[in-house]
């Protein structure tokens, strides 16, 4: 048994001065092993200025390191999907590893101060959850020779890690109540002859995932020596943290994204929501309806197209569609989702047109665009999310209209890396996904969303296409603070976006989430003055800026501040 430091810190840190820390609740192996390459990529080139510690939770999933061979795995492959299983080899220390529901998932991404201190580093991982063990009432320590965290009755924490070019990756998985019967499909690390144990065994008491959390971030930025925190947490969702009851399900439930629920008006004082803030004069926009506007709205309705202009209640109409542009929604006009903030009705789609990516290229050749974004509503009933119609309609515009750019506002796909490639295969100039709000809010405003597997789609965009921009939106007054909008920008920065948006939540509807607040410009200015501190290649930051507004503008932006962006060539 090796001793209990229990005040040291450990000096391990290249920039103790900040951390910014991030709950990311139960995200795809998959997604969050490149999630945490995209997050070590931006430590080590300095998109990301400071350290961060990811915590999640994964599906059930085998993890073998670079020294093992996989014969501690007891199960064959051919039946791991029977038990809802996955296996990954990965480049981590150590042997085979198992996640799951009910473990605690840590991947502290860190400059080291000393390449060669790499065993003191993994040193202040074990204290830390010594530390933590202890909060809990339980005595734990290091065992020679065996790497990880133990306790009478057995090894209650793995840590595997891999440090590259001064930075950090992997790291520590905490048994807080995982189905232990899992382990019993492995020899966990290699080893025969030692069982393992769980919080929830050790203390004979319900731990939750977040009471965990709760115990275990203090410990960690006290042992490291941390000046500061951004510590932004996403959902603890059933299971894994205290009963909460999400606006966007009571939403959902009372029929607001059907078109049936269309017809019920909730009561209003001067057309606002109980609590909602008086309308600010800065968002008053000026009706437009000149011949510009009316040859385009004739236009979509010739070609039986949709626009998410109209379909989502955008402030810009009258200005863009004046200006001879406008965003083309494909796929239809019914969503298999429902978000708090968005006017699209939410049902069961059509079958999917087959001809539609030929009508949208006639639309833009009559337009005379140079710059075209296409988007579509989510379309979860579809084997392949609607990638195929996407990866069509970009072939089509580019084949009919090559002078025009393509700028694609993408779903998530549902994480399947496979559908976003068949995408970013057709060419377009611009891969938009947003990430709409912050951490905290995600599952407050959205039945089918993850903050985790944005970030992890634009990181496999950049990397797939290197010189074409990657971008992406957020929207505020929904609630979220000041402080979370710039993590939240820096986020997107670290994983290697280019271009951000910033624009002001406008209830759609009084069916809809009430406006929290409306952010003043000043504050929508340092956001951008943020954003460009931290070398985003431009960032739109403005009280009615919308995910697609000044979309050419911004991809000029991007061109000329260095980003490796291919503007009118495909």
């Amino acid at each position: 048994m090796l001793p209990v430091e229990p005040h040291r810190q450990f000096r391990v840190a290249a920039d103790p001065s900040r951390l910014r820390t991030r709950w990311l609740g139960r995200i795809a192996y998959d997604e969050a092993w490149d999630l945490q390459r995209a997050f070590w990529e931006g430590r080590q080139t300095g998109r990301a200025a400071v350290d961060y510690l990811l915590l999640q939770e994964h599906p059930h999933v085998y993890t073998v390191g670079r020294n093992g061979d996989g014969s501690h795995l007891l199960i064959p492959e051919d039946r791991l999907g029977r038990i809802g299983a996955q296996r990954f080899d990965i480049d981590r220390g150590g042997d085979i590893t198992y996640h799951g529901p009910g473990q605690l998932v840590g991947y502290p991404i860190l400059a080291l101060a000393d390449l060669r201190k790499i065993v003191p580093y993994v040193r202040a991982v074990e204290e830390v959850l010594i530390r933590t063990l202890s909060d809990f009432g339980l005595e734990a320590w290091r065992d020679a020779g065996y790497t990880g965290v133990w306790t009478d009755r057995g090894k209650v924490a793995a840590i595997g890690v891999r440090v590259a070019r001064g930075v950090t990756m992997h790291g520590f998985a905490l048994n807080v109540d995982p189905d232990m019967s899992y382990f019993g499909h492995m020899h966990p690390c290699g080893i025969t002859d030692r069982p393992v144990t769980s919080l929830v065994e050790l203390l004979g008491r319900r731990v939750s995932i977040e009471e965990a959390v709760d115990v275990l971030v203090p410990r960690f930025v006290e042992v490291f020596g941390y000046e500061q925190n951004d510590l932004q947490l996403g959902a603890f969702t059933r299971g894994q943290g205290r009963p909460r009851d999400f606006e966007v399900d009571q939403l959902l439930a009372e029929g607001t994204f059907a078109p049936k629920g269309r017809a019920a008006v909730p009561v209003t004082i001067g057309k606002r929501l109980a609590g909602e803030p008086p309308r600010a004069p800065w968002m008053k926009v000026t009706a437009r309806l000149g011949p510009e506007y009316r040859k385009l709205g004739r236009l979509m309705r010739e070609l039986d197209l949709h626009t998410v202009c109209e379909e989502a209640g955008c402030p810009n109409i009258y200005e863009c569609w004046s200006e001879g542009a406008a965003t083309i929604m494909i796929l239809g006009g019914v969503c298999t989702r429902a978000c708090g903030f968005c006017d699209v009705t939410t049902g069961r789609p059509q079958g999917v047109d087959l001809h539609e990516p030929v009508r949208v290229a006639g639309a833009i050749a009559a337009m005379g665009l140079r710059h075209a974004v296409i988007t579509s509503v989510n379309r979860d009933d579809l084997p392949d999310g609607g990638s195929t119609i996407f990866a069509r309609t970009v072939r089509e515009v580019r084949q009919r209209v090559p002078e025009c750019d393509v700028e694609v506002l993408i779903p998530d796909f549902k994480g399947v890396k496979a559908d976003l490639e068949r995408v970013l295969e057709a060419g377009p100039a611009v891969l938009n996904h947003n990430t709409e709000t912050v951490l905290r809010l995600q599952r407050e405003v959205r039945t089918a969303a993850s903050y985790g597997r944005s970030l992890a789609l634009l990181a496999r965009a950049k990397w797939y296409r290197p010189d074409r921009v990657v971008k992406s939106g957020l929207i505020v007054g929904m609630g979220e603070t000041r402080a979370e909008v710039l993590g939240a920008i820096a986020d997107l920065r670290a994983v290697g976006v280019d271009v951000v948006t910033v624009g002001q939540y406008l209830r759609p509807t009084v069916r809809h989430r009430p406006v929290h607040r409306y952010v003043h410009p000043d504050e929508f200015a340092e956001f951008a003055d943020f954003g460009r501190q931290i070398g985003l290649a431009h960032i739109e930051s403005g009280p009615l800026v919308r995910s697609s507004y000044h979309a050419r503008d911004s991809l000029d932006a991007a061109a000329t501040s260095g980003v490796p962006a291919t503007v009118g060539s495909h």
